[in-house]
């Protein structure tokens, strides 16, 4: 069954219209970050967590990672597709672009990030960190009329969060490959390896990074991008969970 993890401006998502139920899961790792919520579109029904709760207040940084991916297995998903909004490093990553990563860069600190211990040591291929399969079929279903403001590939920089990066911060990562900057997709993408879910992301550019515009981060014009482009993202993820199967 397929998983959306929803950022918080993407939880609009889930209406009182299409919400069929929920349910709480408390994990051998504390409680999830909000219930499985089961939402109908269309004759497909999908599995939905708020990574940051249904109010939106729980920080990348004390996100309870290891919960949500075992509350989604237990209520049987075996897909996840993940959304993040992120900074744009790369010059060609606008603020309003989506972008379906292709790789991580891990700057994250202290998260746990294993089962090993309450489950048998596993060690697992982590080359490639999204399901390949998965992300072709998220790419297949974006509109091709907009091809400026997709991005098929890139390197996502995951940082520990809550602040924002420093520009030298940023410069090292652009430095290490990466074309955004975010804080929420690892431990999320190898916890969902070492459950074995297939997993891919579609990421939402809402600000230059630190540094790369010239001018400090304005969380006005983030919070515009962001509203302008979270209809037409929903409208897309709606799109996709009844074709990706």
């Amino acid at each position: 069954m397929q998983a959306l993890i929803t950022g918080t401006a993407l939880h609009d998502i889930v209406t009182s219209d299409n919400l069929v139920g929920q349910e709480n899961f408390h994990t051998p790792f504390g409680s999830a970050s909000s219930p499985v919520e089961t939402v109908q579109f269309g004759e497909t029904q999908v599995l939905v967590m708020a990574r940051h709760g249904l109010e939106g207040k729980i920080g990348a940084h004390v996100v309870n990672y290891r919960a949500n991916l075992w509350a989604l297995k237990e209520a049987g998903a075996t897909q996840v597709i993940a959304t993040a909004t992120v900074g744009g490093i790369s010059p060609e990553m606008r603020p309003g672009d989506f972008v379906v990563p292709d790789q991580i860069i891990d700057y994250t600190y202290g998260r746990d990030d294993t089962y090993s211990g309450f489950t048998p040591l596993n060690h697992f291929d982590f080359t490639y960190p999204f399901t390949a399969s998965l992300r072709e079929k998220i790419i297949s279903t974006l509109p091709d009329d907009q091809t400026d403001e997709i991005h098929t590939s890139g390197v996502y920089g995951c940082t520990q969060g809550p602040r924002f990066e420093t520009a030298a911060e940023i410069k090292r990562m652009a430095g290490d490959g990466c074309d955004l900057a975010g804080m929420t997709l690892m431990p999320e993408a190898s916890l969902a390896r070492e459950l074995e879910f297939e997993y891919a992301a579609l990421c939402l550019v809402v600000n230059p990074a630190a540094g790369v515009s010239g001018e400090t981060i304005s969380f006005e014009e983030v919070e515009e991008v962001t509203a302008r482009a979270v209809k037409q993202m929903t409208d897309q993820l709606v799109v996709l969970v009844q074709l990706v199967d």
